[in-house]
């Protein structure tokens, strides 16, 4: 052995020696500088007992101008310590999504004298209340000041989305359940509502709702505005369904009686599709606007939905936004109805996880699809080629490489539902538990048509799990193995392993076997659907699968002619150093248009010179020469005639 190794061995044993002394001396002991104070007590736990009394809220809406609405609560207490919630964990939103920095001007009232709140220090959405000896209840008044900008606050001086999560607060220590309310809104003059609470009495401007629980209250948000036309959509008295359309202006409500039976359509295909309701009615509670932004949130009894001002009246131009009716109204059977057990929580407070979204959004969002085109409010080709942009979307996004689908249901959480944007989403995955399990469960919707030889489908599976226990409300939660076992009823296969492989784990292959078994395949060239050409008249324009970016709409938040919307990671953009902060200035030396860059792309196809583009980001302006000629790659699926047509039938009207 070297003699060299021996001195290191000495010097160790030294340096050990000297900190063990200096650990037991008074010297280590001080070192260890300040300790934490101490936490305060955690905000009392939610137990499944009745809160003693009513929750009386009277919310006033007529500031709408300014967007401020005045909220009015009286509280019964019993006892003199009382904690009180602002909702913080939305159901829908998957996140803690309820900005409590919208409440403002608390003022705590009991027989007529003020006392003093504390905001907790730890849980910003928790308020401690010590009531004066012998109060029975307090009156707490405050204002919500929603967003001054209708495209995020979705209030205008004709519209308005009232949240009861955003104007009420709530005893802590109770399941929402156990809490009731009695509720009432004063609006505008002359503005009409919709909601699916029961109306009590109404006096001029002041609607009275009738009891209810905080559970069902949050659930059951109101739309009011100017301009109102509801559409019966009911398959029967057994079954009402109503579109409830608030619009810019009258125009905008006019509906034709093709566009009526689209939408009667939708309601009929549901009910073949799952056998069941779980609502008393039901409520599209609608928006057309282009002046409040769109949304899309779903509820037991009815929806928060919103589109285009044209939605009704350039019908053709709406063909990619579709499905978000069909979507929400599954969510009154996938997701409200049945539930994965972990995103069932006792109160608005208590955390949620979301490890089986890609069941309660992705089963939605393909079931949204598939009752878009058997509503016939989608024709085959155009059903066909949503499904098509879904695939080509993941062979150009590198993510999946790295993160499991999985994993991306946290995204809600992790991003605050969308408060944290993500600078380069194709990487980063975003929320692709939506559109990849679309592919996912068009895998296992023909694996089992495949396996049973066309006898069974997934159909039969939506009616065996979802459709249990017509005509309950009551929320029955359901785990993973709940999930397999019902498929193996249906269609006994590994069903465990193939959602493993799919879901939980890395799998960089795009899911496209559902293509395939379905009768079809993957294929691009420049042909642009006509829908799609419609679609970029009044909105934005993506070239994500021939140059690697898209471009906002002019209208959309924070944009200009040529602002980048998404740059893809990797691509041909992306190696020529374009970031999604960008604006598209000029092409080949000629300005900015979605038609011109469309032609130069074409043109290139058949040249070898590179496209030219002009960039502006902040003050800087860059050059940059893309070598691209392989043309505008617009994804279509072309029919295998080998293999069985599963897919047409798939998308076809059921019998």
């Amino acid at each position: 052995m070297p003699r060299s190794i021996f001195p290191h061995r000495h010097i160790a044993a030294v340096f050990a020696a000297i900190c063990i002394a200096v650990t037991t001396s008074g010297y280590a002991q001080n070192s260890q500088g300040p300790q934490p104070v101490p936490l305060p007590p955690p905000i009392v736990a939610p137990v499944d007992t009745p809160y003693p009394g009513m929750v009386s809220l009277v919310v006033d809406a007529t500031g709408v101008n300014n967007r401020v609405f005045n909220v009015h609560e009286t509280i019964p207490i019993k006892g003199r310590k009382l904690t009180l919630l602002y909702p913080e964990w939305l159901p829908g939103t998957h996140s803690p999504s309820n900005p409590v920095v919208e409440l403002a001007g608390l003022l705590v009232t009991a027989n007529g004298k003020r006392i003093s709140w504390l905001r907790d220090p730890v849980n910003m959405y928790a308020f401690h209340i010590d009531a004066p000896q012998g109060a029975t209840s307090l009156d707490i008044d405050f204002q919500f000041l929603a967003p001054l900008d209708p495209k995020r606050g979705r209030i205008s001086s004709k519209f308005a989305d009232v949240t009861w999560n955003s104007v009420l607060l709530y005893p802590a220590g109770y399941f929402s359940r156990d809490v009731k309310f009695e509720a009432a809104i004063r609006l505008p003059d002359g503005w009409k509502f919709a909601c699916a609470l029961d109306v009590k009495s109404q006096n001029g401007n002041l609607v009275q709702f009738k009891e209810t629980t905080l559970n069902t209250l949050i659930d059951s948000p109101l739309y009011a505005g100017a301009h109102f036309k509801r559409l019966d959509l009911s398959t029967g008295p057994d079954n009402p369904v109503y579109l409830d359309v608030f619009a810019d202006k009258p125009a905008d409500l006019e509906i034709t009686p093709e566009e009526l039976q689209y939408h009667k359509n939708l309601v009929i295909e549901a009910q073949k599709l799952f056998n069941s309701r779980h609502y008393d009615h039901y409520d599209f509670l609608f928006s057309v606007s282009d002046i409040v932004s769109g949304k899309g949130l779903e509820h037991h009894q009815s929806s928060e939905d919103g589109l285009r001002a044209n939605y009704f009246t350039d019908w053709s131009a709406g063909v990619s936004g579709r499905a978000l009716l069909p979507h929400e109204y599954t969510h009154s059977w996938n997701g409200k109805f049945r539930r994965p057990a972990d995103l069932w929580t006792p109160n608005f407070n208590v955390p949620m996880r979301n490890s089986l979204l890609w069941v309660y959004e992705g089963l939605t969002d393909y079931y949204g699809n598939v009752l878009t085109a058997r509503s016939g409010m989608r024709t085959p080709e155009q059903a066909r080629d949503v499904f098509a942009q879904i695939a080509a979307s993941f062979e150009i996004s590198p993510g999946r490489t790295w993160r499991s689908l999985e994993d991306t249901t946290l995204q809600p959480i992790i991003t605050s539902h969308g408060s944290v944007p993500e600078a380069w989403p194709t990487w980063q995955r975003s929320y692709d538990y939506y559109p990849e399990s679309d592919l996912v469960w068009l895998d296992a919707d023909t694996k089992i048509r495949e396996l049973s030889d066309g006898k069974k489908s997934l159909d039969d599976f939506a009616k065996l799990f979802f459709g249990i226990d017509n005509r309950s409300y009551i929320t029955v939660p359901f785990t993973f193995d709940d999930l397999v076992k019902a498929l193996n009823t249906v269609q006994p296969f590994d069903w465990a392993g193939f959602f493993r492989a799919r879901v939980h784990e890395v799998n960089p292959s795009v899911p496209e076997e559902g293509f395939t078994r379905g009768g079809y395949r993957l294929v691009y060239n420049d042909t642009e659907p006509e829908w799609l050409k419609k679609a970029e008249n009044v909105g934005g324009a993506s070239f994500a699968t021939s140059l690697g970016f898209s471009i906002k709409s002019e209208s959309g938040p924070g944009s200009s002619p040529g602002s980048l919307n998404n740059v893809w990671w990797d691509s041909v953009a992306f190696k020529a150093g374009l970031t999604p902060d960008m604006q598209l200035q000029a092409v080949n030396d000629q300005k900015y248009t979605a038609a011109g860059l469309r032609e130069a792309i074409l043109a290139a196809e058949k040249s070898k010179e590179p496209i030219k583009l002009l960039l502006k980001r902040g003050d800087e302006f860059v050059t940059v020469s893309l070598d691209y000629h392989s043309g505008m790659r617009y994804p279509h699926l072309e029919r295998v005639a080998t293999t069985p047509d599963r897919l047409d039938a798939i998308l076809a009207p059921a019998k």
